[in-house]
């Protein structure tokens, strides 16, 4: 395991489950949130997101969290792993849920001087309520992933479905274990 992409619906634990991977793996991480989102929550072009992330996936080791069409391809080009969060939506909520109550409390900065608003809780938006997203995304993400993971053309990759708290734990320890 040497160039690992992480997918999952948000609140899954995707940037968590990186950085313990990363240093396991002595690899860097790179979380690709903190690229596409520039200041004032501006998105990314397409373009330059995929000239930024071309230098990094040409790299012999990485660990890679995000689920961007734009640069999948360039992603699972060059992955040998994906691991694959397909906690329950219960969980998945719960999660999301806290973590975004808990860094608009303490006004914590995600990427580019972003931080999230604790009035987009309350918003019938999915595209503002991050909440709302994952809830609503939970079970199509997971048919999409399953399509996309079954092409031919993803062979090359070895595949981890992760689908509980004890699943990314066991895989946790496994990673970490030193060699004999």
């Amino acid at each position: 395991m040497e160039r690992v992409s992480i997918i999952g619906n948000s609140g899954s634990g995707k940037t968590t489950l990186g950085r313990q991977l990363a240093e396991a793996l002595d690899a860097p991480f790179v979380e690709l949130d903190g690229i596409f989102h520039q200041p004032g929550w501006t998105e990314l072009p397409s373009e330059q997101f995929r000239e930024r992330l071309s230098g990094v996936v040409a790299g012999d080791r990485w660990v890679i969290d995000g689920n961007y069409s734009a640069v999948r391809d360039l992603i699972w080009g060059r992955a040998d792993t994906v691991v694959w969060l397909t906690l329950p939506r219960w969980l998945v909520t719960a999660r999301v849920l806290g973590r975004t109550v808990g860094r608009g409390v303490r006004r914590v900065e995600l990427w580019n001087g972003n931080r999230e608003q604790l009035r987009n809780l309350f918003s019938r938006d999915p595209m503002q309520s991050i909440v709302l997203f994952s809830y609503r995304n939970h079970h199509g993400s997971i048919r999409r992933y399953e399509r996309r993971l079954a092409d031919p053309a993803q062979a090359h990759l070895h595949v981890v479905r992760l689908r509980s708290r004890r699943e990314v734990r066991a895989f946790v320890d496994q990673v970490q274990e030193p060699a004999t």
